[in-house]
């Protein structure tokens, strides 16, 4: 299995790009071939997912391994292809992808090309509260952000405790509002909060 190829960007077209790696040209399927434009002939690096199937051997590329993650995440669906999947990818910023999932937003998942209520419904059960530990790093550096770090270590002692990076950020806003708390005080403020 590849994991990237790193070569010279030759050629782009509406669904896919070529890379030539040591001169020979692969062909890989992206989400926004024009998105790489202004790397045309330049040496790039893309991370890869190969599909083997009876008919065909393909490849799909991605900018960087989140990217990649989550389209593995997404094929892992029932009713959700490669190419469905880098669709997905390529109509969305991703956040609102996965806060989407995570908080159960049919209406929003169905908005997708290829996307019925069904599939949408089969995202939510397969991928909810699996992207925690992406979730859980954005809210660390919300918090790092603000210096709080007092806040930082209540969330992530919670986060060992095996509380999800969800439940916590329906809290945040409110525990934020406390100053000059220490990380056991957050704890004990969230845990209250959480209980209710």
């Amino acid at each position: 299995m590849y994991e990237y190829f790193q070569g010279q960007l030759v050629k782009i077209t509406p669904t896919y790009i070529v890379v030539d790696v040591a001169h020979v040209g692969y062909l890989i399927n992206v989400a926004n071939p024009y998105a790489w434009s202004n790397l045309m002939n330049q040496e790039v690096k893309i991370y890869v997912h190969q599909v083997i199937r009876e008919d065909a051997h393909s490849l799909y590329g991605f900018t960087d391994e989140a990217e990649k993650s989550l389209f593995l995440r997404l094929i892992s669906v029932s009713g959700i292809g490669p190419k469905s999947a880098l669709a997905i990818i390529a109509a969305d910023d991703n956040t609102g992808l996965v806060h989407a999932i995570d908080s159960s937003d049919i209406k929003y998942l169905t908005k997708f090309p290829g996307v019925g209520k069904k599939t949408a419904m089969q995202m939510v059960l397969d991928l909810a509260g699996k992207f925690d530990a992406r979730a859980s790093a954005e809210m660390v550096k919300a918090t790092a952000k603000d210096e709080n770090l007092a806040l930082t270590e209540a969330i992530e002692a919670l986060q060992a405790l095996g509380y999800k990076a969800t439940e916590l950020k329906k809290i945040q806003k409110k525990l934020e509002a406390e100053v000059d708390l220490t990380s056991e005080e957050y704890i004990k403020a969230a845990l209250k909060l959480m209980m209710k």
